[in-house]
């Protein structure tokens, strides 16, 4: 075979793949088919899954609907794990009941300047989470502090994953995010 028969070739080769994949259709009406998704990871409260359930419950809690949460034991899972650490009826009432469902609340309604991981619940607030929250040493502190039971001993030690804020600054318009470093 001849040298400039087998360019052809190989530049056919290489262009078909390229031609197939092209199409005068038009790619931004509805999909022909109907996809499904399957939900492989729920975290609406950090620390809910990770510190309350045993690891054997991880996938129940991060297949299933919030809706389910109490049905599926979530709000006993909770008061159990407190118990264990003999925390007391106000912590561990306080936190199945903020916690379960497992959802991230926000109340549009309220000031935004009252924003903040739990804030809906334990003072009236918006809800949701400010990306400077440190929803780690937050939730240890509501879990082995004295947050929610002025009179419930500290767990020293506890109280905090010991590893500093972040020393990012946020901006106050979308993306909020600085520059990757």
């Amino acid at each position: 075979m001849r040298p400039s028969a087998l360019l052809r070739i190989a530049s056919l080769a290489i262009a078909l793949p390229i031609f197939s994949a092209c199409s005068d259709k038009n790619d931004m009406t509805a999909p022909s088919s109907t996809r499904t998704y399957v939900q492989v990871e729920r975290l609406g409260n950090p620390l809910v899954s990770e510190v309350f359930f045993q690891k054997r419950d991880h996938g129940l809690a991060n297949t299933t609907a919030p809706a389910t949460d109490i049905a599926n034991g979530f709000d006993v899972k909770i008061k159990a794990f407190t118990n264990g650490f003999n925390r007391g009826a106000t912590i561990a009432n306080t936190l199945a009941a903020v916690l379960v469902p497992d959802m991230l609340m926000v109340y549009p309604n309220r000031a935004g300047s009252t924003s903040g991981w739990l804030s809906w619940a334990l003072a009236a607030g918006y809800g949701g989470r400010n990306l400077k929250d440190d929803v780690v040493d937050a939730g240890l502190t509501a879990i082995f502090g004295n947050l929610l039971d002025p009179n419930a001993a500290v767990l020293p030690g506890l109280t905090s994953d010991n590893i500093s804020t972040s020393t990012r600054t946020y901006g106050t318009t979308f993306p909020y995010l600085e520059a990757a470093r």
